[in-house]
């Protein structure tokens, strides 16, 4: 894979009619690493993400990935989709049904015509990486949902993009399959030091893959930090509720503390 490149949002807004689905949100990932978007349905973070891969266009804001503006509502730039160099993972799979794993991990290097030999290189090493090696002539119906949404990761990770995208890729899956391949996207994504947004609403998801967790709430990020940090001390009710918190207490306030 490339040297992956860091991803700065800044400032971004998106309506949707009369409904404000992303509220001045700013945030950096750095290279190399994993930001986690959490919260609830209609939180904003899958809308954040169909902005910074294109497929949305904010009302405000900028986007940058790596060392390139793809999106700047000032400057009138919009960078199309295809242009970004970006490798996205959906929560539906979206692999081919009519095409082979081989054929579905191999598409994104025939559009751009990459040579055969090369080709089959490429596809076998993102296979190996994702667990399916051997498997290339079977179609989609031969295979499980968690094959399937390993294809899904490959066919991504074949033309080495840039950064990675992942919108609740594991949410079809049944809890046992989605505890496994969690921990097989993290080893994924630090052996082959992507930069990588993700997006759930499930929390042990967050922990496991995020470097760092954006919490988000009505289109805001609510808190950003690691892990720890966020579990650790969570900045609001919102935020303790958001990562499954359970001791948190009601009590009045007597009087400040004064540090001595």
């Amino acid at each position: 894979m490339t040297e992956a490149g860091h991803v700065v949002i800044d400032a971004l807004e998106k309506t949707f009619g009369h409904f404000q689905a992303v509220r001045g949100v700013s945030l950096t990932v750095p290279r190399g690493e994993c930001l986690v978007l959490l919260g609830p349905s209609g939180c904003g973070k899958t809308t954040t993400l169909r902005c910074v891969a294109g497929f949305e266009t904010p009302d405000r804001g900028r986007i940058v990935i790596g060392d390139r503006t793809v999106f700047d509502s000032r400057a009138a730039v919009h960078v199309p989709p295809a242009r970004r160099d970006i490798g996205m993972v959906f929560q539906s799979y979206a692999v081919w049904p009519h095409m082979t794993v081989f054929e579905n991990v191999a598409f994104p290097l025939r559009i751009r015509r990459v040579p055969r030999a090369e080709v089959a290189r490429r596809v076998e090493q993102a296979l190996a990486m994702v667990g399916l090696g051997g498997l290339e002539r079977r179609f989609p119906a031969a295979l499980s949902g968690g094959q399937m949404q390993r294809v899904a990761l490959a066919r991504s990770l074949v033309y080495e993009p840039s950064v990675l995208l992942l919108d609740e890729p594991l949410s079809n899956l049944d809890a046992v399959l989605r505890e496994r391949l969690r921990f097989e996207i993290r080893t994924v994504l630090k052996t082959i030091t992507a930069t990588a947004i993700y997006v759930t609403h499930d929390q042990t998801e967050a922990v496991v893959l995020g470097d760092q967790i954006a919490v988000m709430n009505a289109g805001e990020v609510g808190q950003l930090g690691t892990p720890l940090e966020i579990f650790s001390r969570p900045a609001t009710a919102f935020v303790a509720d958001c990562i499954g918190a359970t001791n948190r207490l009601p009590g009045t306030l007597d009087r400040p503390h004064r540090r001595r």
